[in-house]
């Protein structure tokens, strides 16, 4: 069974620090395109942060030299350092995997409207909230 489960949420003063978790079962994150998605109330899903299947890394332009994406193999695990946080970083945080399977798992219709949802994606967890007080 495909899952993927997010940790490392929390709450924290601005300019602070997180780092967020994403670990996989049912299949594995090596050569797999993944990414961290947010979310407000009220607002679109923000793709923040992604890995592509050749290994190269984006990020949102408000996330830029602040958040960090990387992934440890052998963990299954895929990570999101977050410094700096700003309360407009406070958010639902969902990880998204590409798995191999075309069947949805998890969370992904939180942000199936939203324009920077990827259909290659079909693997989501259940989000985790970070909370950033100023």
């Amino acid at each position: 069974q495909v899952e993927l489960v997010e940790s490392g949420g929390g709450s924290v003063q601005a300019g602070g620090s997180l780092t967020l978790s994403c670990t996989a079962s049912g299949f594995t994150f090596d050569t797999k395109a993944m990414g961290w998605y947010r979310k407000v109330p009220g607002n679109a899903c923000e793709l923040v942060a992604s890995i592509s299947s050749d290994g190269t890394l984006d990020y949102a332009d408000s996330v830029k030299g602040r958040f960090t994406i990387s992934q440890d193999n052998a963990k299954n695990t895929v990570y999101l350092q977050m410094n700096h946080l700003r309360s407009e970083d406070s958010a639902d945080y969902y990880c998204a995997s590409q798995t191999g399977s075309p069947r949805y798992s998890g969370k992904w219709f939180v942000c199936r409207a939203s324009d920077s949802f990827r259909f290659e994606y079909t693997a989501w967890g259940q989000g985790t909230q970070v909370t950033v007080s100023s």
